[in-house]
């Protein structure tokens, strides 16, 4: 679907579903003032052209999983292959080709050290036409997650935004209950498809519909789970997109990484390991936007001492687990 495929309309329903990805359509539609079956028209539309996608997604750290952000360098002929191979496999989001084509970028979740180390240092570097791979932990999350650049957009006033919000859930007190075998059950359906309705989450865990729906409650209230929307870039008129690395002084990396959360062209900003100690993915109208972001906004940021910007030249895999890989490429990251 083109840019001008979308009107203010689908935009406001895409902040809505990431204000609440469960909302009712009836609530969503008193909001915005139109009907029920509108609401749910244009959800079906968005939803089955692949404009949208809602998903349910687990927070790292409550799960116990460590994020390692990942960068493959591979000959100008195998960067596809190798994007698209990393993509197949469930434990990688956000799969894109950077630069000039060269390079792969992606996001990858272990549960252990040695899972780390079986992908990132003993079969990557071993693969055919990728010629260097490094390997970034990420220790802190400044914005991303939960948070997303949709509510940068100023799409929903602040009246309707409050309206829309789901009400604060009581955080449980004492520890977070562990997440168990039927839980996985239900995050692994929410993952593809967060508005799976309560009747197939319950053929899938074997549990009643109010056990699902107390469940989730309990895993929203925890941060265990949490509700994304993965969306057509067009929708927001989001021309280019790069990746910022900079290197910031240790003293000043809390506060250099909050004032990037709070740019609005910031999609993603988090603390690693490395030279490049913090990494930001940036999103911009178009080039000229992009140039003047990096001569203002960063360029006054007195602790950055060095930085590498790579534009984002192609997404392959976006958040979640889901990807269609076509038949054609012939190598596997497995």
């Amino acid at each position: 679907m083109e840019s001008d495929a979308f009107d203010d309309l689908d935009r406001a329903l895409v902040h809505a579903l990431q204000l609440d990805g469960r909302a009712p359509f009836s609530r969503i539609a008193r909001v915005l003032g139109v009907s029920d079956q509108t609401v749910a028209r244009r959800y079906t539309r968005l939803r089955t052209t692949g404009a949208i996608r809602v998903l349910g997604l687990t927070d790292p750290a409550a799960v116990g999983d460590v994020v390692w952000l990942v960068r493959v360098r591979c000959l100008p002929d195998a960067a596809l292959a190798v994007a698209e191979a990393l993509a197949r496999r469930t434990d990688t989001s956000w799969v894109s080709v950077l630069s000039d084509g060269t390079e792969v970028a992606a996001s990858t979740r272990a549960a252990s050290g040695q899972d780390s180390d079986t992908l990132l240092l003993r079969k990557l570097p071993q693969t055919p036409r990728v010629v260097g791979v490094s390997a970034h932990c990420v220790l802190h999350e400044y914005f991303g997650g939960e948070q997303s650049l949709v509510h940068k957009s100023d799409t929903l006033t602040d009246e309707q935004v409050e309206r829309l919000r789901p009400p604060a859930a009581r955080r449980p007190e004492g520890p977070r209950r562990p997440v168990g075998a039927e839980d996985r059950k239900l995050l692994d359906v929410l993952v593809r498809d967060g508005r799976t309705p309560l009747t197939e989450l319950a053929a899938v865990t074997g549990w009643s519909q109010s056990t699902v729906r107390r469940r989730m409650a309990e895993l929203r209230a925890d941060g265990t789970l949490y509700f994304d929307v993965d969306y057509s870039t067009r929708m927001f008129r989001q021309g280019v997109r790069a990746t910022m690395w900079l290197s910031v002084r240790p003293s000043d990396l809390a506060a250099t990484g909050q004032t990037l959360a709070d740019h609005p062209e910031v999609a993603f900003a988090c603390a690693t390991t490395g030279s490049k100690n913090l990494l930001a993915t940036v999103v911009c109208a178009d080039v000229p936007a992009l140039y003047t972001y990096l001569t203002t906004r960063i360029a006054e940021l007195p602790a950055v001492r060095d930085m590498e910007i790579s534009p984002i030249l192609r997404r392959i895999k976006g958040p979640g687990a889901l990807f269609s890989p076509p038949s054609r490429v012939p190598w596997r990251a497995s």
